[in-house]
């Protein structure tokens, strides 16, 4: 599997990225036995439409999973439909929008749109619970529960290994959350952990909604995950001070992500 940062500056737009987005892919065979690339987005946020034809032609995109609807982390699916469903030469397949919560009427919601509209032939969108799971060509993909105020699920990916030929990996996506036994479960034994770590210990006490560079940290530790990525940092946070705290609460590898960043598992 290979990961790449489309977006992560944290509850919207930054200087130097668009919002939460992430771009998985994988190498396998499709249905008559043809090797080919699998791709899935996770999150698309305001921005990320744009930055995704960097690294991705539309027409190739399988899926897109959502860990919750909260705008910064949904709102460029409106610049989705409009790209497949109006391109000059013509409109893309459907693909599957798997989404906690009702990701039709939030659609609607973002686009101004009617509630005749529907998005036939262009999103086929799925609810998505704790506990369910979805094969996306060589992706198995797990959702379990987050706390967030929204419903929201974090994502447990299990795909062919790209470091190990042969192998599979496994890879996570806590989405929005604060620190939780569920989201401990998810991450369980991963190679690599992609945390959302928006608030900084000592400055934001709230619970119930993020991470803290700690808490992060924490997550890594109880889950014996190998690698930990710090993602969703607001444009105000310093990412020093993140990592250093994630780093005194985990003994493994930590990095904040950057928009560009390409990731092996």
């Amino acid at each position: 599997m290979r990961l790449t940062i489309v977006g992560c500056s944290g509850s919207m737009s930054g200087r130097d990225s668009a919002a939460s987005g992430y771009l998985l892919q994988a190498d396998g065979v499709d249905d008559s036995g043809k090797p080919r690339t699998y791709s899935m987005t996770l999150d698309f946020g305001p921005g990320t439409m744009g930055q995704l034809l960097r690294y991705l032609d539309p027409a190739d995109l399988d899926a897109m999973f959502f860990s919750h609807l909260h705008a910064d982390h949904c709102a460029d699916l409106v610049g989705m439909y409009v790209y497949r469903r109006w391109l000059p030469t013509g409109q893309l397949p459907t693909i599957n929008v798997y989404a906690p919560d009702d990701a039709l009427v939030r659609t609607r919601q973002l686009g101004g749109d009617p509630e005749e509209e529907t998005y036939h032939g262009t999103f086929n969108f799925v609810q998505i619970a704790p506990g369910s799971d979805v094969v996306v060509g060589p992706f198995h993909v797990e959702f379990f529960e987050a706390l967030h105020p929204v419903p929201a699920v974090g994502i447990r990916v299990t795909g062919p290994s790209e470091a190990e030929p042969g192998k599979d990996a496994t890879f996570a996506f806590t989405g929005d959350t604060d620190l939780c036994d569920t989201e401990v479960e998810m991450a369980r034994d991963v190679d690599l952990l992609l945390s959302e770590a928006a608030f900084v210990d000592g400055r934001d006490s709230v619970r119930g909604i993020h991470m803290t560079g700690t808490r992060a940290g924490q997550l890594a530790t109880h889950a014996h995950a190998k690698n930990l990525l710090l993602t969703h940092l607001q444009p105000w946070n310093d990412p020093d001070e993140v990592r250093r705290a994630a780093e005194a609460a985990f003994d493994g590898a930590v990095r904040v992500v950057a928009a560009g960043d390409t990731y092996s598992i």
